[in-house]
C-alpha cells in the first residue's frame, strides 16, 4: 500500500533558505520552521561550528528540509499556502505587479529622457571648432 502522502509545510522554502543563509548559524531557520530545541542547539554551538550549518542550507536547498511537524518544505513562495485567500485575489495581485513593473519601466524611460534633454541645454552650442559660438547683432 505504501506510506500516505504527506502534504508540504505552510512554511515557505524561500524564506527558510534566506534565513539559512543569513542567520544559520544561530539556527534561525530552524526557529522558523518550529524546531527550537535544535534552534537553540545551532544558537549555542554556533551551527555547530559551521557544519551543521552548511549541511542544512544544502537540505534546504535541495528541497529535503522538514518542518516541526515531519511536512518538507516544498513552495518557494510564502504566498503558494495562503488559506482564505482565493484565486481571483492572488491573480489580481499578479496583475497589479505586472502593471507596477510597466509603470516602473516607464518612469526610468522618462527620466532617462529628461536628463538627457537637460545634459543637452546644459551644453553651449558649439561650431565645427568645438568653440561657442557668440551671436553677434547686425
Amino acid at each position: 500500500m505504501g506510506l500516505p502522502a504527506t502534504r508540504p509545510s505552510e512554511r515557505s522554502r524561500g524564506v527558510a533558505l534566506a534565513l539559512s543563509v543569513v542567520l544559520g548559524v544561530f539556527g534561525a531557520h530552524r526557529f522558523y520552521v518550529g524546531k527550537v530545541g535544535t534552534g537553540l542547539l545551532q544558537l549555542c554551538t554556533f551551527g555547530g561550528l559551521g557544519i551543521w550549518y552548511c549541511y542544512d542550507v544544502i537540505l534546504i536547498a535541495a528541497g529535503a528540509f522538514h518542518d516541526v511537524d515531519g511536512r518538507p518544505l516544498v513552495e518557494w513562495g510564502p504566498e503558494a499556502h495562503q488559506s482564505g485567500v482565493s484565486a481571483e485575489v492572488l491573480d489580481e495581485l499578479d496583475a497589479l505587479r505586472a502593471d507596477l513593473n510597466d509603470m516602473s519601466e516607464r518612469l526610468e524611460f522618462t527620466e532617462r529622457l529628461l536628463t538627457r534633454e537637460t545634459l543637452a541645454q546644459d551644453r553651449p552650442e558649439t561650431t565645427g571648432f568645438d568653440t561657442p559660438r557668440e551671436i553677434t547683432p547686425r
